[in-house]
């Protein structure tokens, strides 16, 4: 005899109406899904930037000119000032974009209010970053000025950084202009043949501000050849949590804090570390 099943009666109608619940129920869910992976997303997607040498050349013209006043011989070392490169305010950024960026070092997901704060479109952020690139220029003419206790009146500085915006150069910007018309006070540049690369703000006093995307920016340091990275001293904990091999981060809050640091580092002394 073969063995036959039989249903209860009835059992059919509850179990439809249960996958017919259950898949009413799953549908919002899926919908949702969907939406977050092709909705556009308040992100922008950042990497490690170029380098400049601000005791260099940019586009055949010194990065930093001096009229009116005696420059020191060209340092043998360089001093980077370093970037981020992120997307642009307009670019469309989905649920995708950030998981890959998510799982790389080299990449990172920033909101896009961080990136561009005021909002706007390219043309609108340029505008801005323009704006703050000249103000950071200005106040790093008069901080190093006021270190070297020399008059603006005696002198004219041209600071040019090609298309590259924004106040973070602010520091280097400094140390330029100071290793210039200075170097190390005794006939030598800053660097003493070294390759530091760093990054800040800087006011008027000469005091060092926080600036984004560090961890970014110590890649392209270390990339591109740098042993040292200045930073503010407030900025070690993001630092460190991605630092490159064979970068040591030297925590710096002002612009004579960041002269001293380099005389240690020219002379090999005790460096400060974070």
């Amino acid at each position: 005899m073969s063995a036959s099943s039989t249903r209860a009666p009835g059992t059919d109608g509850p179990r439809r109406t249960r996958r017919r619940t259950l898949a009413l129920c799953a549908l919002p869910v899926v919908l949702l899904l969907v939406v977050a992976l092709f909705a556009p997303l308040p992100f922008s997607l950042t990497q490690p930037g170029e380098t400049a040498n601000v005791l260099g050349r940019t586009d055949g013209k010194p990065v930093i000119a001096i009229e009116g006043a005696k420059t020191q011989r060209s340092d043998k070392g360089r001093l980077l000032s370093v970037t981020i490169a992120a997307t642009r305010p307009e670019t469309t950024v989905r649920l995708p974009d950030v998981v890959r960026s998510w799982f790389r070092e080299d990449r990172a997901v920033m909101p896009r209010e961080a990136v561009y704060p005021g909002g706007g479109d390219t043309e609108d952020a340029e505008k801005r970053i323009t704006k703050e690139m000249k103000d950071s220029q200005h106040k790093a003419v008069t901080a190093a000025l006021r270190q070297l206790h020399r008059s603006p009146k005696d002198l004219r500085v041209r600071l040019r950084l090609g298309d590259v915006g924004g106040p973070s150069a602010g520091l280097f910007f400094a140390l330029g202009i100071i290793d210039k018309l200075d170097g190390d006070g005794a006939g030598g540049g800053l660097t003493g043949g070294r390759t530091v690369a760093g990054t800040g703000t800087i006011d008027a006093n000469g005091k060092v501000g926080a600036v984004g995307g560090v961890p970014l920016k110590t890649q392209a340091a270390r990339r591109d050849g740098a042993t040292f990275f200045l930073l503010p001293r407030t900025q070690c904990g993001e630092a460190n949590a991605q630092l490159p091999s064979g970068l040591r981060l030297v925590p710096v809050s002002s612009l004579k804090g960041s002269l001293d640091a380099l005389e240690e580092i020219r002379t090999d002394g005790k460096v400060p570390s974070c």
